[in-house]
């Protein structure tokens, strides 16, 4: 299958599993379409591989923020450390030591298509990074406003600390860098299409 065709099925399979979990929490079956967020996030992720023609380098590339994301998230959830003091609830899907495996995968979505944006308007690894994380920084901002309501996860007293965007950012740094060194070509397309689907999608759930 060509490249451009690839694209435009995959832009409609994001758009298709956003628009239907927005309606169908909207219209009452909140439970049902947030117990598969895992398998949401998972489709992104096949999204990104398969426009990667499941290119082994960017595979072992993207294991990067995968593992640290399920590292920092295992010291947060467990310690109280990085981001801060929080529990996840039940709606990301089987835990491992405590943290969902499916929070690995969204670190590394969420770093990819950072990263795939950024790179568009910048090559500089140092700065593409930089620019990279406090994209990401702000849709964590989003992000949270449901995090609980969605039983995602939940900070002590339900207060956001600071220390968590701090954290954010600082983590987010580290994947960027060790990603961008790995991977030379992004994909801007469906990196932007999956960051504002993301972003869209608890965009709508900030007031609801």
């Amino acid at each position: 299958m060509d490249s451009s065709r690839k694209k435009y099925i995959s832009i409609f399979v994001v758009w298709l599993f956003t628009i239907s979990g927005v309606l169908g929490i909207l219209m009452g079956y909140k439970q049902w379409f947030l117990s598969l967020t895992w398998l949401n996030l998972l489709v992104y992720f096949l999204i990104i591989l398969w426009n990667a023609d499941f290119n082994k380098t960017v595979l072992l590339a993207l294991c990067i923020p995968f593992g640290i994301g399920m590292v920092t998230e295992f010291l947060g959830a467990n310690y109280g450390l990085i981001f801060g003091a929080y529990d996840y609830g039940e709606n990301l899907g089987p835990k491992v030591l405590g943290v969902p495996w499916t929070i690995g995968l969204n670190w590394a979505i969420l770093t990819y298509c950072s990263a795939g944006i950024v790179k568009k308007l910048q090559s500089n690894l140092w700065i593409s990074s930089v620019l990279g994380s406090i994209l990401m920084v702000f849709l964590d901002l989003i992000i949270e406003v449901s995090a609980p309501k969605f039983d995602f996860w939940k900070f002590e007293e339900e207060i956001v600390p600071l220390q968590n965007y701090v954290g954010w950012f600082f983590v987010a740094l580290l994947a960027h860098v060790l990603l961008q060194r790995s991977i030379k070509v992004f994909h801007f397309t469906v990196s932007l299409h999956i960051f504002i689907a993301i972003l869209f999608f608890f965009s709508v759930f900030l007031f609801v």
